[in-house]
């Protein structure tokens, strides 16, 4: 009897799952609209997908990710990718409305969003990294064969997450790119990557001059690049690059090596710190650390380092590297004893590199924590601004205005530019719940007498501002636990004046206020109507310097602790 019991009953669960997915709802094959859930504001963001025909989920698909370029959107770059072009007469507007039908290349491709037109760094980066995982989660993707493509500041958005995240991609194909002028100095990185970059000879919008030294650039560094400009064409060279499924085909020539012999990094920020099995432990943010690994035979390498002080080996896997045999290391001329392992960490001590574990301060900047002022906006977080010292209706509502108005992204920047699709929340500092302080970047508001969460935590912050005449702003970043506070005491961080820092063309015109507030500075500001009167970087364990220290306390305004 137990046997036919327990017979019966695995037949029912049989059924039960056989009909499940039986009746499962599919996705269809073709372009198509998906959604993925941002952490960053709680939003459902859009992006573009096209599934194959006949997608079979038990084999593994490449993976191609389109960036769109200024005044576009996912569904208009999902058709620019495969060859589809508008129809005579026909606006983008009119072109978003609707999929034509066209050959597929065998290939998953997923166009994210990214929120508008805002560049790709920062939220938007996050975004594309978010398409991905949900990519991945959704569907069987081959991950040595992912490949990033884009134009215009779709195509500079190649550059920068290419050459950011190096080790996720097989290839990239960045179409008259605009990139930030940061990503210049990264172009190394690229080393292990095959490049195409295609270009309009008579562009006006991304001069040719500009995009032959990126490719100058790439070649000087060792990588393999191809440029295809095309004479007499303008800003329209997608129409090209694109043409008759022509990048699927220059993709299907590469995959990602993940063990390549040699690996060459570039980073100035703990988020952009690895490549392949590379990774950097030490550095200071703001000051581009460099290396170049290479094996010169088994379990024999050759390393070059500058700006750096820690950094971990991943050798396991790797075709040259044996655990059972003793490990040769060179780095920077000399030899350093080295132990076999999964993790081998080397550590500078003095001028000397030895193989020692690295434990950083306490206090330490590191991934997530690392600054400056624009990082708080590049994950979630939340405006509050104070409710204390019994403030009249009408200084309440100031307050919470001046919250309101730096919350503000998606403003109508014109036609083309359209909006940003950022959807922070304001609140006081008495509807802060706990999840917020655990999960949520705080940009706070007041001083210690207005905001209650400056006064909760202003034992652990390093400075206030104490004159409350209105004419000084301060604004700085520090971590709280695993996340940021930005306080912004005084004048609001929307009324600083201009910096010397550079700032690509793209944050200063179409950036929220926000946005290109906090990046005209670094980890700190201390500024009147007219200049900044102090500004620049805690150190590497979030201390002032003391020569800012002291500028700071003759000012007579500034308590630092």
């Amino acid at each position: 009897m137990k046997k036919e019991f327990f017979f019966r009953y695995f037949m029912l669960i049989l059924f039960a799952v056989f009909s499940l997915s039986a009746f499962a709802q599919k996705l269809e094959s073709g372009p198509q609209v998906l959604t993925f859930h941002s952490d960053i504001d709680d939003t459902e963001q859009p992006y573009g997908l096209y599934l194959p025909e006949d997608y079979d989920p038990g084999l593994k698909y490449p993976l191609v990710v389109m960036l769109h370029g200024a005044g576009s959107n996912h569904r208009l770059a999902l058709r620019r990718v495969f060859g589809q072009t508008n129809r005579d007469g026909e606006t983008d507007v009119e072109a978003s409305r609707y999929f034509p039908r066209w050959k597929g290349h065998g290939y998953i491709v997923a166009a994210p969003n990214a929120r508008g037109t805002m560049g790709y760094q920062g939220i938007a980066e996050q975004d594309v990294l978010d398409v991905v995982a949900d990519v991945k989660k959704r569907f069987s993707i081959d991950e040595n064969r992912m490949y990033l493509t884009g134009l215009s500041m779709g195509g500079g958005g190649t550059l920068w997450i290419g050459l950011s995240y190096p080790d996720i991609w097989a290839a990239i194909a960045p179409v008259c790119p605009a990139p930030p002028a940061e990503a210049a100095a990264r172009a190394g990185n690229a080393f292990n990557i095959p490049v195409h970059i295609h270009q309009g000879g008579a562009d006006p919008v991304v001069r040719p001059e500009g995009v032959r030294a990126w490719v100058e650039n790439l070649k000087s560094k060792g990588v393999d690049v191809e440029y295809s400009e095309y004479p007499g064409v303008e800003h329209d060279s997608w129409a090209n690059a694109y043409q008759d499924g022509a990048v699927f085909d220059w993709f299907a020539r590469y995959q990602r090596n993940p063990f390549p012999g040699q690996v060459k990094l570039a980073a100035d920020q703990f988020k952009h710190s690895k490549a392949y099995w590379v990774t950097f432990d030490d550095f200071s943010p703001g000051t581009l650390a460099e290396i170049d690994a290479r094996f010169l035979g088994e379990n024999h390498l050759d390393i070059k380092t500058a700006n750096l002080r820690a950094f971990t080996l991943r050798l396991d896997g790797h075709p040259l590297y044996q655990r059972d045999k003793s490990l040769k290391v060179n780095i920077d001329g000399k030899i350093v004893k080295a132990e076999t392992g999964h993790a081998i960490t080397f550590r500078k001590s003095g001028d000397q590199w030895e193989n020692s574990a690295y434990f950083p301060p306490t206090l330490a900047k590191r991934k997530g924590i690392e600054g400056p002022m624009s990082e708080v906006l590049a994950g979630r977080h939340v405006y509050v601004y104070g409710t204390g010292g019994n403030p009249s209706s009408e200084e309440l509502a100031r307050r919470r205005q001046q919250a309101e108005k730096a919350a503000e992204w998606s403003y109508y920047r014109g036609e083309f530019l359209g909006r940003i699709m950022v959807f922070p929340r304001v609140l006081s500092d008495q509807q802060v719940r706990p999840s917020d302080l655990q999960e949520a970047n705080l940009i706070l508001f007041g001083d210690k007498a207005a905001n209650s969460l400056i006064e909760r935590f202003s034992q652990r912050l390093p400075m206030h501002l104490e004159d409350t005449s209105g004419n000084y702003g301060l604004a700085y970043i520090f971590p709280i636990g695993n996340r940021y506070v930005l306080v912004n005491s005084g004048r609001s961080i929307l009324e600083s004046p201009e910096s010397d820092k550079q700032i690509d063309g793209l944050s200063r015109y179409a950036s929220p206020a926000i946005v290109y507030a906090l990046k005209k500075f670094d980890d700190y500001v201390l500024f009147s109507k007219d200049k900044a009167i102090a500004n620049g970087r805690f150190d590497d364990n979030w201390q002032l310097p003391q020569e800012a220290a002291a500028v700071l306390k003759e000012t007579g305004v500034i308590t630092v602790r």
